[in-house]
């Protein structure tokens, strides 16, 4: 499952497995869309495609920017900017 593209809500989101350095904040801010796996690395939760819970400042919480969100009806990076 690395670096896949899901929809969620009005955003893509990616999350860059090689930036990515477990620190959780994604989880803790969005659990309905982000888990840790067995390597303790971010990924989308599967189903998550439902969820658009607080998404955009889960990816704003991460030291490394490893969520990269993209607007679906424009294409254009929305984080990080």
């Amino acid at each position: 499952m690395s670096d896949e593209v899901v929809k969620v809500g009005k955003y893509n989101v990616k999350v860059d497995r090689g930036l990515c350095i477990g620190a959780a904040s994604c989880v803790a801010i969005s659990p309905a869309v982000f888990e840790l796996d067995g390597e303790k690395k971010a990924v989308i939760v599967k189903g998550a495609s439902d969820a658009e819970e607080n998404v955009l400042l889960a990816a704003q919480s991460c030291p490394t920017k490893a969520i990269i969100i993209t607007d679906v009806e424009t294409g254009q990076q929305v984080w990080p900017a």
